[in-house]
């Protein structure tokens, strides 16, 4: 049941992005773009009432409840960067407006540190999530599960953290269109 309000919310928060960019470019209707933006973070909460109504009814953690904390936890750290990359192809593609120009050299390493910064602040709101579930459940046997995603997100930090390092060490090149 979990892992269906998990994809329900995925996809929702994703209507919710194109709906609020398509009002806001392709209608031209800016508030209605922004009330509907709005909607993406209301569906986060939406999933997280619904994992903790879950557990807190007699609910077994299994990883679907880890998963909705991780999802949760990317998207609020990533979710403001990914709907600025969305609405400036929105905008180059209904407004004119110029394309972004790919990142190459020291700009994309900062670009991929920034990235563990954020990273690093979706690990710990996964963290207080799932933290906090096994705190108001307070019963270890049915929140067993929830504690193996934590490996997972050290995993994942690691990961991006040796991807800003190989490009602080060896820059990612121009493509030879960007070159000047």
């Amino acid at each position: 049941m979990i892992l269906v309000a998990i994809l329900v919310c995925e996809v929702g928060f994703w209507v919710a992005i194109l709906a609020g960019l398509s009002a806001r470019y392709v209608l031209n209707r800016p508030k209605l773009g922004g009330l509907l933006l709005v909607v993406a973070p209301i569906i986060d909460a939406v999933l997280l009432v619904l994992v903790t109504v879950d557990l807190l009814r007699g609910g077994t953690a299994s990883w679907h409840h880890g998963l909705a904390g991780l999802y949760i936890g990317i998207s609020i750290a990533y979710g403001h960067r990914m709907i600025a990359w969305m609405d400036a192809r929105f905008a180059a593609r209904f407004r004119g407006a110029p394309r972004p120009t790919p990142l190459s050299g020291v700009a994309y390493a900062v670009a991929c540190w920034k990235d563990v910064a954020r990273t690093l602040l979706a690990a710990a709101i996964t963290t207080a999530i799932l933290g906090g579930l096994v705190l108001v459940v307070a019963d270890p046997a049915r929140t067993t599960a929830l504690l193996g995603i934590f490996p997972v997100l050290g995993i994942v930090v690691v990961i991006d953290v040796l991807w800003a390092i190989s490009y602080s060490l060896w820059p990612k090149r121009a493509r030879p269109a960007e070159a000047k």
